[in-house]
């Protein structure tokens, strides 16, 4: 009997994120009907998409692998533009598929590629990171980055599957798991508690029963707030808790840094802004340090970037005209938005995790 989950993601176009272990065969029936398939693939798991493609044989599928560089580097539109060409070499139509085997810059990209193929193809994630499990992976957002920023060009286009393969887990590099937490960590703080308490009782490790059940928790908060939110009009906005600061953090080390401990050090900031604004007790405000701490994510930024920071800030997608908006919390588990903050509040925060 499968012990796989399956965890439902409503909206315009439904589809499942499956939970479980040998996934790959799973993946022939989420591109049912198509002649060719590209799997695109993140140079670092090229077998994985090697099997893939000699699953989709066996099924009658032609396939072929595209290798996309790793990390942020492959969120280009040089990237992309390569990828295009490799969709019309193989005369891909709107019947077939792409298929995306790799952390959240792979899926980013590949997602994007399939948005904008004949204005819209079908296409399967199958994230090989914590990152894009339990994040870049689930809702459907896709992009790429540009020179003033982090996605600000991108396309909303829910995959036709997820497919989180917990094996994959089991052989992370220490560096991914711990890069991955901080999106976990984040479920916790604005939507499920019960994260931070396995992480702060020691049951959260690759391999664990508590990794399985955190990733889950954290799917399932994501699932549950893109299916009523496709578009981030709402709801769904709340998830970019953290996320303000630490787009900001990516684009002053150009992209070099892991997203999620810039993201990290921006939700102790958000706290500390939350905190200072009078919305956050104390207690919660120390408990983010304390929390991404135990996971090994950094919590302080070099001191002296401040105003570079706020001048990126400035042209994030959630900022309205010249009014900085960022998520904050009410309480655990109460998330909220603060528009307008003065820049003296900013930079008093900004002191929390400035090092």
């Amino acid at each position: 009997m499968s012990d796989d989950t399956r965890i439902r993601v409503d909206g315009p176009s439904p589809y499942d994120v499956v939970v479980g272990r040998s996934l790959a065969p799973q993946a022939g029936a989420l591109v049912a009907g198509a002649t060719r398939v590209v799997v695109v693939c993140d140079q670092h798991v090229v077998m994985r998409g090697d099997e893939i493609v000699r699953l989709l044989h066996d099924d009658g599928i032609e396939a072929d692998v595209h290798v996309l560089p790793g990390g942020e580097a492959a969120k280009s539109l040089d990237v992309l533009a390569d990828l295009w060409s490799e969709l019309g070499r193989r005369r891909l139509t709107r019947n077939d598929a792409l298929i995306a085997v790799g952390g959240g810059a792979t899926t980013d990209v590949a997602g994007f590629a399939a948005a904008t193929w004949l204005r819209g193809v079908r296409i399967v994630h199958v994230p090989t990171t914590l990152l894009g499990m339990v994040d870049a992976a689930i809702g459907g957002k896709t992009g790429i980055n540009t020179s003033v920023g982090k996605n600000l060009v991108g396309a909303f286009h829910p995959p036709a599957g997820v497919l989180v393969d917990l094996e994959a887990v089991d052989s992370l590099p220490q560096a991914e798991w711990v890069n991955g937490m901080a999106e976990v960590v984040k479920a916790g703080f604005i939507a499920d508690p019960a994260i931070l308490e396995l992480v702060e009782a020691g049951a959260v490790a690759p391999g664990r029963p508590g990794a399985r059940e955190v990733i889950e928790r954290a799917i399932r908060m994501k699932a549950t707030v893109v299916s009523a939110d496709l578009r981030e009009a709402g709801q769904r906005e709340m998830l970019n808790y953290g996320h303000t600061l630490g787009h900001a953090i990516e684009r002053l080390e150009n992209y070099e840094m892991p997203h999620g401990h810039a993201v990290s050090i921006g939700m102790v900031f958000a706290a500390a802004l939350s905190e200072q604004a009078g919305r956050l007790d104390p207690e919660t405000a120390q408990r983010h340090r304390s929390v991404l701490t135990t996971v090994g994510l950094p919590t302080a930024y070099r001191r002296h970037t401040f105003d570079e920071l706020v001048d990126v800030m400035r042209v994030d997608k959630k900022a309205r005209g010249s009014t900085l908006r960022f998520v904050v919390l009410d309480a655990l588990a109460i998330p909220a938005i603060l528009e307008g903050p003065a820049d003296s509040l900013l930079r008093s925060a900004f002191d929390e995790v400035a090092a």
